[in-house]
């Protein structure tokens, strides 16, 4: 991947109009892509984050699409509440806690842990069955309370733990192989592929491996918001429907303590949300609207304010999303700065006066499209 950062391909500046020119893939193809989102720090903007989102209304027209959406992403984790549906539709029978930690990128408290134990020991089977590789809990406190006490990385704190657990506990009840369920061609992972496939609307643009070693299906930012938004407005008794129920019930089991995730689904009635590595968020609400967004570098910091911002303008509001809206930046234990996002609702991006991203079309570089799509050079 070759990235330019002095003009776009179009031979525009660069600016908040056009952050970013890519050029991906084995035969060249270059995309303008927007700021988003920018770091200050005592007045000064320090540091601006690229990338693309969509924010889709129950309707399927596109209240914001910034940058590539319709260009395939690896959703991480984001992928884990299309998966567990796939698991119900192929015959794991759980309660909704257990199903909520099954959709979880758990942070490695005593409940997840718990949780994790008793799905495993439901199906019949142990932690020594699961194939995610040992690590360290994602939540600070769980990790350092591990540390403390002599501990180290294992499986079950590994946070996709719960997803592994319900492949396999879906592999008991289907009578399929559980010493491969990892591999793409399993039985298991065919069916999960072909979920995600039906829940976003289009093929599944590639398969990889995930840090957790699970197939990952590469998706679109605009298939991942569609399927968000089904799995929101799903009929309850759905698998789908299930699946939203158990997020909104046991926000804290697919998250934890001061997690962002957990916030949202506590804060924001009726909206299923997930988050996952490098950079990407997605959440649907129960009108069937659907958001989704992805940072180019990776940084996590980023997606949260971004992610307000399709919320906001799919109709949310609330104390949750002002606490979420910006984050802070210290100097010397005090707050000199911030993390926010770009205004997607003015076209302005906040202290600068550059354009920005607007809400009914792409215009952030000459050539772009009134339908959200970047042209490809």
């Amino acid at each position: 991947m070759r990235a330019s950062s002095s003009e776009t391909g179009a031979g525009l500046p660069l600016d908040h109009r056009a952050g970013l020119v890519l050029e991906v893939g084995p035969v060249s193809q270059s995309f303008a892509l927007p700021v988003l989102a920018e770091v200050t720090r005592s007045g000064f903007v320090e540091s601006r984050h690229v990338g693309s989102a969509v924010a889709l209304p129950a309707d399927g027209t596109r209240a914001i699409a910034a940058g590539t959406p319709d260009r395939a992403v690896l959703p991480r984790s984001a992928n884990k509440p299309l998966q567990a549906v796939g698991m119900l539709r192929a015959g794991l029978d759980v309660d909704d806690e257990l199903l909520a930690v099954v959709a979880a990128s758990h942070s490695g408290e005593d409940r997840h842990l718990a949780l994790v134990r008793r799905l495993l020991a439901q199906a019949g089977l142990h932690e020594y069955d699961l194939r995610n590789p040992p690590d360290l809990p994602i939540g600070e406190q769980p990790r350092l309370r591990l540390l403390r006490s002599g501990g180290g990385p294992d499986r079950l704190h590994q946070n996709c733990s719960g997803k592994h657990a319900g492949m396999l506990a879906t592999c008991v009840a289907a009578g399929w192989p559980t010493a491969s369920y990892l591999d793409p061609q399993h039985p298991l992972q065919r069916r999960l592929r072909q979920t995600a496939e039906e829940l976003a609307g289009e093929p599944v643009a590639d398969t990889a491996v995930d840090g957790c070693g699970a197939p990952l299906f590469a998706l679109s930012l605009t298939g991942l918001a569609r399927a968000f938004g089904r799995l929101a407005a799903a009929e309850p008794t759905s698998p789908e429907g299930r699946v939203a129920t158990a997020m909104r019930r046991y926000p804290e089991v697919v998250g934890g303590a001061g997690r962002d995730v957990t916030a949202l689904l506590a804060g924001v009635p009726g909206l299923v949300a997930k988050d996952g590595a490098e950079g990407v968020y997605a959440a649907g609400l129960a009108d069937g609207s659907g958001c989704a967004v992805k940072i180019e570098d990776g940084t996590a910091r980023a997606r949260v304010p971004v992610m307000v911002v399709l919320l906001r303008s799919l109709g949310c509001s609330g104390p949750a999303l002002d606490d979420l809206a910006s984050a802070p930046v210290l100097g010397g234990g005090a707050v000199v700065g911030e993390v926010r996002a770009v205004e997607f609702d003015t076209g302005r991006s906040p202290g600068t006066g550059s354009g920005g991203l607007t809400k009914s079309r792409l215009d952030f570089a000459a050539g772009a499209r009134a339908d959200g799509r970047a042209d490809e050079e």
